[in-house]
């Protein structure tokens, strides 16, 4: 019998940083088999979902107790600034990082980059606000701790 395999699909947080792998698909290329750029948004996109996600796994009851004093809450994107650097080819592993650099009252900047290797390949910051019930409110007490235990661990 074959031991199952494992693999964080999610990525993982290494020194209070989010660090996820993405494979590169031929439906993420254009024409000239090169990332088509605003897959790359997607690229981070997962990588700010499973940032989330796994701030919530690793402490216990953070996003039910979230949920208690917001119901309904949601994250969304207020601004981003990219800058592209080089081009991914389909079948290129990338390195998705996510590293929380401010929490605000209601906000979080988040800094992001995509690597190859040892080449930086995008680079964003992008400005997120925590809503509920269709309104910016102040992010819950236990996950503001816990996004900066992270921003602390990972020098930022």
């Amino acid at each position: 019998m074959t031991e199952p395999l494992h693999v964080n699909l999610d990525g993982e947080m290494r020194d209070g940083r989010h660090v996820m792998p993405v494979r590169v698909y031929y439906e993420d290329t254009d024409f000239s088999g090169i990332v088509y750029h605003a897959n790359y948004l997607r690229f981070m996109e997962r990588g700010r979902t499973n940032y989330l996600r796994l701030l919530g796994a690793d402490q216990r009851g953070l996003f039910e107790e979230a949920e208690q004093e917001a119901p309904g809450f949601a994250f969304v994107v207020r601004a981003m600034t990219l800058d592209f650097f080089k081009a991914a080819r389909m079948d290129d592993v990338l390195l998705v990082t996510t590293a929380t650099d401010e929490v605000k009252g209601a906000s979080i900047a988040l800094h992001q980059t995509v690597t190859r290797g040892d080449d930086l390949l995008v680079e964003a910051r992008v400005r997120v606000a925590f809503v509920s019930g269709g309104r910016a409110r102040p992010i819950p007490k236990a996950l503001r701790i816990a996004m900066r235990a992270d921003q602390e661990a990972g020098g930022g």
